[in-house]
């Protein structure tokens, strides 16, 4: 399979991709020089970039490309989070309408309900194509013009040739031109992708006749089809959450190739000045500095970037589906080596939803953890002091950053009583999420033992399970 790999999480997955029979194809300059590549510009199974907030990676391939590199990280990293959409990108569906407006309809793809933003009078099934905007939406949005994309090239049903501006030799473009007029099936039109630079025309000409195959199989599936149902696949998206333990990961894959300080990863997840004078620190060891006495200097240079006694900090409380709660300011009460206490003043009457106890505007919610820890333990008071109860939290390992406390929630709880009573919850989301394939088997079970652990734990304090 061939994979296309660019940003910050570049190196160490080019190295965990060529270890596991992947070829890497488009190699950026770095990467061609850092691993002996030859230049490969051929279009990839799987194309993975950098996230918007860089703690982690966005990927689109074929089916089985993603099915093997959720496979390859699963194996390799403990805690990373992998989040597949249900949805096949570009797939065209045969959809059964839910519902209609005067300019749109609710379309029901199976694993989906669609917004199809066109009129439908007197229909109650449609033939529809997943947009490639709003990647990852629970609605996904959907067309009626279809296409049929290819590695090479797009069918589309208008009647023209286009040449990807992409390409940008002008002998190249005219070759592109004049070939789809003459090889143009009749009631399409051809975009000639990137990857379509410089292919022989033989192998250009057999796609466009596969891709005419492939909407001939559309047309006949759909005679003989219920909706809802797939008519033809696309590709699939990824959306990879690394964690502390997984970039640490990370960071000793990418130190087998080039030089590279331990916390690399979370120091490019950074940004900013921080990514650039890890940049700066890793040239000095490349000039053959001395590694103890590089990270020295580099840890007393960002030592000034980061949170310390009193400062505020956002708490980042991530979902293992991907949804980002700010649980709101704290103000940081200790922070000495790794232990980490902080306070927050909550805002909003509501209850306590393990604890059913009411929550007030007011209450404080204080926090005790350690960096890199994989439990957080919050003691809920009223605004006079008077103790509701306890949360442990079990979540990924803790990571401090400039501006905020992140985690991933791993949704099981244990709430304990001013009684000396306690209770789990929510191992069943465990094990949804499990199914759903957003963790591993792996830390399945090291959540598992965790809670064990802090049973026991409590069990010999003289905490007893509540009834």
């Amino acid at each position: 399979m061939k994979a296309k790999v660019r940003g910050i999480y570049s190196t160490a997955l080019t190295k965990l991709l060529l270890e596991n029979g992947f070829q890497v194809v488009q190699p950026s300059p770095v990467i061609e020089k850092r691993f002996h590549l030859k230049s490969v510009f051929e279009p990839p199974d799987i194309d993975i970039s950098d996230r918007y907030d860089l703690q982690g990676v966005h990927a689109m391939g074929t089916r089985e490309a993603v099915d093997r590199f959720i496979q390859l990280l699963q194996s390799n990293l403990k805690d990373v989070i992998t989040r597949r959409w249900s949805v096949s990108v570009d797939g065209i569906y045969k959809g059964k309408i839910v519902e209609k407006s005067s300019n749109a309809a609710l379309v029901d793809i199976g694993t989906a309900v669609g917004k199809l933003p066109e009129t439908l009078p007197n229909q109650n099934e449609v033939i529809v194509q997943v947009e490639r905007r709003r990647i990852g939406a629970k609605n996904p949005l959907l067309t009626t013009k279809i296409k049929i994309p290819g590695k090479y090239a797009i069918l589309i049903p208008e009647q023209k040739i286009g040449v990807s501006l992409k390409i940008r030799n002008l002998q190249e473009r005219a070759r592109l031109y004049a070939l789809g007029r003459v090889i143009k099936p009749e009631g399409w039109g051809i975009i000639w992708r990137e990857t379509a630079a410089n292919q022989p025309q033989e192998k250009l000409e057999a796609e466009i006749l596969e891709l005419v195959g492939k909407a001939k199989q559309v047309v006949s599936l759909n005679e003989t089809a219920e909706a809802p149902s797939l008519l033809m696949e696309g590709l699939y998206c990824l959306d990879v959450e690394f964690p502390a333990s997984s970039k640490a990961e990370l960071d000793k894959l990418r130190s087998t190739v080039t030089p590279t300080l331990m916390g690399h990863h979370h120091y490019k997840a950074c940004s900013g000045r921080i990514s650039a004078l890890l940049e700066m620190a890793e040239k000095l060891l490349e000039n053959g500095k001395a590694l103890e006495e590089v990270e020295e200097e580099f840890r007393a240079a960002v030592k000034r970037e980061y949170p310390d006694h009193e400062d505020s900090v956002q708490v980042q409380h991530v979902k293992l589906s991907g949804r980002v709660f700010l649980l709101g300011e704290a103000t940081i009460r200790e922070l000495s080596g790794s232990r980490l206490h902080f306070q927050r003043t909550l805002k909003r009457d509501g209850i306590y939803d393990g604890l059913r106890v009411p929550k007030k505007a007011g209450d404080k919610a204080v926090t005790e953890a350690e960096i890199g820890s994989w439990t957080l333990k919050t003691r809920y008071y009223s605004p006079e002091g008077k103790y509701k109860g306890t949360y442990i939290n079990i979540n990924t390992p803790i990571e401090l950053y400039p501006n905020a406390i992140r985690y991933v929630d791993l949704e099981v709880d244990i709430c304990l009583w001013p009684d000396n009573t306690y209770k789990i919850l929510d191992m069943e989301k465990l094990e949804s999420a499990l199914n759903k394939g957003w963790i591993s088997r792996a830390l399945y079970e090291a959540v598992k033992q965790k809670v064990e652990e802090i049973v026991q734990q409590l069990n010999g304090q003289g905490f007893h399970l509540k009834e």
